[in-house]
């Protein structure tokens, strides 16, 4: 089973400071059928405005993914720490009993473009934790979390592999997909092909556009031009 999700289908919140769309329901966004996939609950892709951002807000029993594609990204949080993520960096907060954080443009003349991932973790009520990783984009799949924290990669509390996509035209990644396990797939820039290699079936998906895949072997992920992606491997 395949399911492509449109970029112009997402949810859109627009303030003065804000353009967020919402590949999942997101605060005034309520749809019904999209709620999210498997473990999967949020995924924004968020531009904030100079010198702008989300004040100090809590959350609970929830594990928080940031990537930054432009711009600079400031973090605060109850537990002390004080963070900037640039582009290359990947932030996650166990938010386990409880955290609140705040997160704002770094720049007084720049947006900041980024995108947020919530997954719901397996174990409720954990010791809240911070972590943040650089992730060398070498061409392919590039590991960015997992359960065991695989080669330096954010641990995270929930079955889920997460991988950044980086491909150049002419350039394919394949990824066996075991069995009872998911995928989604989601483009954030440039141009994106998706074949399942079991029967040829092939995808293209633009920025934003996400696909979600279920009962499929294994996948290859290829572009014309470039792509770059985010890939949850789940159950």
């Amino acid at each position: 089973m395949w399911k492509l999700h449109h970029a112009i289908d997402r949810g859109h919140t627009k303030l003065d400071w804000l353009d967020s769309r919402h590949s999942f329901s997101f605060g005034d966004y309520i749809d019904p059928q999209r709620m999210g996939f498997r473990s999967l609950r949020v995924i924004n892709e968020d531009r904030v405005a100079p010198g702008a951002g989300f004040r100090s807000h809590a959350h609970a029993n929830m594990e928080i993914i940031t990537c930054v594609l432009k711009g600079t990204l400031t973090h605060r949080d109850s537990l002390g720490h004080q963070t900037t993520l640039t582009p290359g960096q990947f932030q996650c907060i166990t938010a386990g009993s409880g955290i609140t954080h705040s997160e704002f443009n770094a720049s007084e003349t720049d947006e900041v473009w980024f995108y947020q991932v919530w997954i719901y973790p397996d174990v409720q009520n954990l010791t809240p934790g911070y972590q943040q990783v650089a992730i060398t984009s070498q061409p392919g799949l590039n590991l960015v979390a997992s359960r065991d924290g695989e080669s330096d990669s954010l641990r995270i509390q929930q079955e889920v592999r997460l991988f950044r996509a980086c491909l150049k035209p002419g350039a394919d990644s394949r990824h066996p997909i075991a069995p009872g396990r998911h995928a989604w797939v989601q483009c954030m820039r440039g141009e994106l092909d998706l074949t399942e290699l079991s029967s040829n079936r092939v995808m293209t998906l633009g920025p934003g556009d996400g696909l979600a895949t279920s009962g499929s072997a294994s996948i290859q992920l290829s572009t014309t031009s470039m792509a770059d992606a985010l890939m949850f491997d789940l159950v």
